[in-house]
C-alpha cells in the first residue's frame, strides 16, 4: 500500500525529465545483481514509484515489470533518508495483507535505500527481497546498498541531466532555425539589396534582391566573388573600405557602380555594420545595398544646371559692371561712386563665384563652404608677396551661398574703409580677424593696429549703413564698433543657424 499523505510536489513533471520510456538503462542491471549478491538475497530491483504504479528499470529474481503503487513497499523506502527495512512481513500489520505478500513474489523480508533527485525529491529505491523472514542486513550489507542506491541516483541525475541538455538544444537549433526564417523573410521584403559575412568577410548570405537585381545565380557571389559585380574602376577602392572596416570594426560605407542584370552599371550606396558578442567580437557582419541610380543622376543634372546658372550669373556680374564703366564715362563727375560701386559689384561677384563656381576648376581646394576661404578671396588684392596685411585667426566657419552675399559686402566695406583711411592706408598697418563659435553664435572682430588715428565720425555714410544692413537686416546679428586711438575695432555677433540653412532646409 502507499504511505498516507506524500510528497506534495509534481512529480511526475520531475519524472518525465527522465525518458524513462526509453531504453538505456542496461547499466542498472549490474547494480542489481551485485545488490543480490551482496545482500544474498533472490531478488533486487531499481524501483520508481509513479503515481499509479511502480514501475521496474532494472531486477534480478522477478518477472513483472510494474505493479500498482497501492501495493508498493518503495513508496515507503523512498520516503526516508535511512534504510527501510521489514525483517518479517506477517508481523508487521501495514504488509501482512499486501497482495505482494499473500501472493507471488511472496514477500517475506524487504529492505529498501531511497533514491533521491538533486533537489531531495523522493523518485522510488533500489530494494532487495527474500521469499523467507530474515533478522536484517549486516553494517557492511547496509552500507553497500546505500552507496548502490547512490550510485543509481547519480546515474539517473545525468540522465536527467543530458536530456535536458538534450531538449535545450533542440529548442535552441529550432529558436535559431524559426530566427533565421524569419530573417530571411523579413530580409526578402526590404526594398534594399541584404547581405552577411562571416567575422572573416567571407559573404554567406543574400536576400532574393540582390539575386533579382543582379541577375546571378544563386550563390555564385559568395566569398570573395562579390567584388565582381563592381565596376572595374570601383574594384580596389571597394576592396580597401572592406578591409580596412574588417580590420578595425569601423562601419562600412561606400557609393559604386554595381552590374545591373540589363548589364548596365547602376549607382548603389553599400553599407554593412558588425554584430559582436558580450566580449564585444564580432561575430557577424550585416550590409544594405541602396539603389541610388537615379539620385545620382538627378543631382548631377541639378549640379549641372546649377554651374550653368552660376556661369550665366557671373557673366551678368561683367554687364553690371560694364553699365557701371559706361555710366562713369559719360557722367566723369560720378566716376568716384562708380568706382566704389564697381568694387561692390565685385565683392559679390567673387563670393558668388567662391560658393557657387561655375565650373569643377573653379571650385576652391578648401571647399564651398568655408569662411575663411570667402575672406581669403575678398582680402587677395590687399595682400602681397612680401607681408599679408590682413591675418586671419581662428576656427573656420561654415556658410552657405546665403550668407556668403552681406558678408561679402560687410567685409568689403570694412576692408575698403581700413585701406582709405585706417590701418591699411599706410605700409605699416595690418588687421586682425578673429573668427570663433560660442554656442549657438558665430563671433568675429575685426582690428586694425599700425594705422593713423582715426576719430568716430559724426555721421554714417552709405558704407556705414550698407554694413548695418549685412549684419543686423539680413543675419540677425549685432555689431560693435570700438573708435581705439590704436585703430578700429568691430565686434560682429550672428546667429550660426544665419550663417548656413538647417539641412532639412536643402533636402
Amino acid at each position: 500500500m502507499s504511505p498516507e499523505g506524500g510528497v506534495q510536489t509534481d512529480r511526475a513533471a520531475l519524472l518525465a525529465h527522465y525518458d524513462l520510456d526509453a531504453a538505456g538503462f542496461e547499466a542498472l542491471d549490474d547494480i542489481t545483481r551485485f545488490a543480490s549478491r551482496l545482500c544474498a538475497v533472490p531478488t533486487a530491483i531499481v524501483s520508481i514509484v509513479e503515481d499509479d504504479r511502480q514501475r521496474f528499470l532494472a531486477r534480478v529474481g522477478l518477472e513483472a515489470s510494474e505493479t500498482p503503487r497501492h501495493l508498493s513497499f518503495c513508496a515507503h523506502a523512498m520516503l526516508g533518508e535511512q534504510l527501510f527495512t521489514v525483517p518479517d512481513t506477517h508481523e508487521d500489520p501495514r504488509f501482512a495483507e499486501n497482495g505482494l505478500v499473500t501472493g507471488p513474489p511472496f514477500i517475506r523480508f524487504y529492505a529498501g535505500a531511497p533514491l533521491k533527485s538533486s533537489d531531495g525529491i523522493p523518485l522510488g529505491a533500489l530494494c532487495v527481497i527474500d521469499s523467507q523472514p530474515r533478522e536484517g542486513l549486516t553494517a557492511i550489507q547496509e552500507e553497500g546498498l546505500i552507496l548502490l542506491a547512490q550510485q543509481v541516483s547519480t546515474f539517473l541525475e545525468n540522465r536527467r541531466a543530458d536530456r535536458i541538455q538534450r531538449k535545450d538544444a533542440k529548442s535552441r537549433a529550432r529558436a535559431l532555425a524559426e530566427s533565421e526564417e524569419r530573417f530571411r523573410i523579413l530580409a526578402d521584403a526590404m526594398p534594399q539589396m541584404v547581405w552577411s559575412t562571416l567575422p572573416d568577410g567571407y559573404h554567406d548570405y543574400y536576400n532574393a534582391r540582390w539575386y533579382a537585381f543582379t541577375g546571378m545565380p544563386e550563390g555564385s557571389t559568395d566569398g570573395e566573388e562579390w567584388n565582381g559585380m563592381f565596376h572595374p574602376d570601383d574594384q580596389p577602392i571597394a576592396w580597401e573600405r572592406w578591409r580596412h572596416s574588417l580590420a578595425t570594426g569601423d562601419p562600412y560605407e561606400i557609393e559604386y557602380r554595381l552590374r545591373h542584370h540589363s548589364g548596365d552599371y547602376r549607382w548603389v550606396l553599400g553599407r554593412a555594420l558588425p554584430m559582436r558578442d558580450a566580449k564585444g567580437r564580432i561575430t557577424r557582419w550585416f550590409g544594405t545595398c541602396t539603389d541610388i541610380h537615379a539620385r545620382k543622376q538627378e543631382m548631377e543634372e541639378r549640379e549641372m544646371i546649377a554651374h550653368e546658372l552660376s556661369h550665366r550669373i557671373k557673366n551678368i556680374f561683367s554687364v553690371i559692371n560694364g553699365l557701371i564703366g559706361l555710366s562713369a564715362r559719360q557722367h566723369p563727375a560720378l566716376a568716384g561712386i562708380a568706382e566704389e560701386l564697381r568694387d561692390r559689384v565685385n565683392a559679390l561677384g567673387r563670393a558668388h563665384d567662391y560658393v557657387r563656381p561655375h565650373s569643377l576648376g573653379s571650385a576652391s581646394e578648401q571647399g564651398q563652404n568655408s569662411l575663411i576661404g570667402v575672406l581669403g578671396q575678398l582680402f587677395a588684392p590687399y595682400q602681397s608677396a612680401a607681408q599679408n596685411r590682413i591675418i586671419i585667426h581662428g576656427a573656420d566657419q561654415v556658410i552657405d551661398d546665403r550668407s556668403a552675399t552681406p558678408l561679402a559686402l560687410l567685409f568689403h566695406e570694412l576692408a575698403t574703409n581700413a585701406a582709405k583711411y585706417g590701418a591699411l592706408s599706410n605700409a605699416q598697418g595690418k588687421v586682425h580677424v578673429t573668427i570663433a563659435a560660442e554656442g549657438e553664435t558665430s563671433v568675429m572682430e575685426w582690428r586694425e593696429e599700425g594705422g593713423p588715428s582715426v576719430a568716430s565720425p559724426s555721421t554714417g555714410g552709405f558704407g556705414t549703413r550698407l554694413i548695418a544692413l549685412s549684419v543686423e537686416r539680413q543675419l540677425g546679428g549685432r555689431i560693435e564698433r570700438d573708435w581705439r586711438p590704436e585703430g578700429l575695432v568691430v565686434s560682429l555677433r550672428i546667429p550660426t543657424r544665419a550663417m548656413r540653412r538647417d539641412p532639412a532646409e536643402t533636402g
